[in-house]
């Protein structure tokens, strides 16, 4: 089927396919380009989006770009390091201010526009860069600002080319939508997109890509693998897929029962269970790196696979493997050809890559997000029990376990501590950092670095612009905690703790605890993600520390911290503290960027 087209060029951003996606909800047809796309390649589109991206546009690393696609006569956009590289095209200047701007701002509109029609001046939006166009280019006029930035937004005066150094994708853009609206507008797209238009084109192209071979569907119970799978069935019938539930020995309190017993009430009867959390918890024994930590675990599910394959004496020639992989799990893990890896993914380790170019694989919902996810699962009749389901990803609480060897060195860095405390200056906040370290995403590159601590005042307006002004001013900082209990931050030293089942039936009660709490007052709809993070610090050498991570989110790709009320917090803190080998309980108030939801 042929849909009017607008083409998006994707220079590495995390946000590229989010681009698309919001064109999408918009029932506008995407399909993403290399930035050295053949303009012949382009012909069908109507308008062209150039993405962010995690590079300086002087830098020697920069993405080649085909610059013939300026002189195509159709409408352009550049978002982010596109702003950026089409300011540096038509001659204006980009620099790197000292300071970056990541998470909310507001928007100045200083020129009228076609992008702003139906847009409120002073509306939020999201901003995640390091460099900025500090000269407009000849022939451009600037039609947007920020308070730290002056320019964020350039038209060009006679072509319809147009800039943002914002993300108008995200939906933290809370007038995002519509500028990309105005924007397609421009372009005189025909709106002929839609869920049922993408669940229909899908079983065509699965029935195709499977033809006469079956599918083993990896099931995690949650969402994404869910839905997957419900759509195989639609697509092959369930004689022609068999769903494989793996108890990992990384799930939360009951969950095993609990999915299963789901399944067969939806009456999935093609699904079998397989008890492998000796395994898992053997294959992480002794490790401390996140991402060995990961790529073990993915390896472990490709073996169990093979094993579970060999029992029912199946051949695995005839058996692809499905996975309800999604975009963010491949941006993340550095999946397009500029893309930064911010952490690996469980369902991209050499195994499964392996698996892949043999064609092997089968991913249904590889180029979706999390929101389009439960439209299709709407679409195909599945229950909210199973549509509104928190994330959960394959290699559950293993990755919410930060592990030590007990002998890192992180020095108390008098430096950093001083600027933070300039930063929080005449507030009533003392600061600390945690000698642990936490993956970030600042400007599309990955960082890893360690948190800082503010102890203080519960006033989550006051702490959300302190963490947000922290880490734009420290490019040492990409996440900022805040202590629960006890009421003074105590001594914490690093100490020698792994992914045991100690330690996961700790995290496990945590876990329980603030789930429960936030059933009870109705918050499971309002709250994308409840993550409960143990990290191997100690006041004696025989304890841990906890931090709550419950996030507001659509589609993974950007998040604000959730502001439960305080009463919730508190009674949930005082009951993790009393768990025994409790030392300190925290609660991550970073939006992402510039923090990942997770820590690794």
């Amino acid at each position: 089927m042929s849909h009017d087209m607008i083409a998006v060029l994707d220079f590495g951003s995390q946000y590229a396919h989010l681009i698309a996606k919001r064109l999408r909800h918009l029932g506008v047809y995407t399909e993403i380009f290399s930035p050295k796309s053949d303009i012949n390649a382009l012909k069908s589109a109507k308008g062209i989006v150039l993405s962010g991206g995690p590079a300086s546009v002087f830098a020697e690393d920069a993405p080649e770009f085909n610059q013939e696609i300026f002189s195509v006569p159709l409408p352009i956009l550049g978002l982010c390091y596109g702003h950026q590289l089409i300011a540096q095209y038509y001659g204006g200047k980009i620099e790197d201010a000292g300071a970056g701007e990541f998470g909310k701002a507001q928007l100045e509109m200083t020129v009228d526009s076609p992008l702003w029609e139906g847009v409120q001046a002073g509306t939020q939006i999201w901003m995640s860069h390091q460099d900025s166009v500090t000269k407009c280019p000849d022939g451009f006029q600037v039609i947007g600002s920020t308070s730290s930035c002056s320019n964020i937004a350039m038209q060009h005066r006679k072509r319809p080319v147009y800039t943002l150094q914002f993300h108008p994708e995200v939906q933290d853009t809370i007038q995002g939508a519509q500028i990309l609206a105005n924007f397609a507008k421009r372009c005189g797209i025909q709106n002929d997109w839609s869920m049922e238009t993408f669940v229909q084109e899908t079983v065509e192209e699965m029935r195709e890509v499977v033809d006469q071979r079956k599918v083993l569907m990896f099931l995690s119970g949650g969402v994404d693998s869910s839905v997957a799978f419900a759509l195989l069935n639609k697509a092959l019938g369930p004689d022609r897929i068999l769903g494989l539930f793996i108890d990992n020995g990384f799930l939360r309190k009951d969950e095993a029962t609990t999915i299963l017993e789901r399944y067969q009430e939806l009456g999935f009867n093609n699904v079998r269970a397989y008890n492998a959390s000796d395994q898992f918890l053997q294959t992480v024994e002794g490790l401390v790196d996140p991402q060995e930590k990961r790529k073990r675990v993915g390896a472990m599910f490709v073996e169990v696979r093979n094993h579970f394959l060999q029992e029912l004496n199946l051949v695995p020639e005839e058996w692809m493997l499905g996975q309800g992989t999604l975009y963010p799990d491949i941006i993340e893990s550095g999946g397009s050809e500029h893309a930064h890896v911010i952490k690996s993914h469980h369902n991209r380790v050499k195994e499964i890559e392996d698996l892949m170019e043999q064609g092997h694989v089968v991913e249904p919902l590889r180029d979706l997000y999390k929101d389009e996810v439960r439209k299709v699962g709407q679409v195909l009749g599945l229950p909210d029990s199973i549509v509104w389901r928190h994330p959960f990803p394959g290699p559950g609480l293993s990755i919410n376990v930060l592990c030590a060897h007990g002998n890192e060195r992180f020095d108390r860095n008098s430096a950093i501590l001083g600027n933070l405390r300039n930063i929080v200056s005449r507030r009533e906040y003392d600061v600390g950092l945690l000698p642990v370290r936490s993956v970030g995403v600042q400007g599309d590159q990955r960082t890893y670095t360690q948190p800082a601590v503010l102890i203080g005042p519960q006033d989550w307006e006051q702490l959300e612009q302190l963490a947000i002004k922290i880490t734009n001013e420290m490019r040492d900082i990409n996440r900022v905690i805040t202590l629960l209990l006890p009421q003074k931050l105590p001594a914490l030293h690093i100490e020698q703790g792994y992914c045991t089942k100690e330690r996961l039936d700790l995290l496990r009660k945590a876990d329980d605890l603030i789930t429960q709490a936030c059933r009870d007052n109705n918050l499971m709809r309002e709250i994308f993600q409840i993550l409960v993070i143990i990290l191997p610090l100690s006041v004696n050498g025989n304890g841990n520390c906890i931090v709550l991570r419950p996030v507001c989110s659509e589609d993974v790709m950007t998040a604000q911290f959730a502001k439960i009320d305080w009463e919730i917090v508190n009674t949930v803190a005082q009951q993790i503290f009393e768990i025994p080998g409790i030392d300190a309980v925290f609660y991550d108030i970073t939006h992402k960027p510039p923090a990942t939801f997770g820590w690794e």
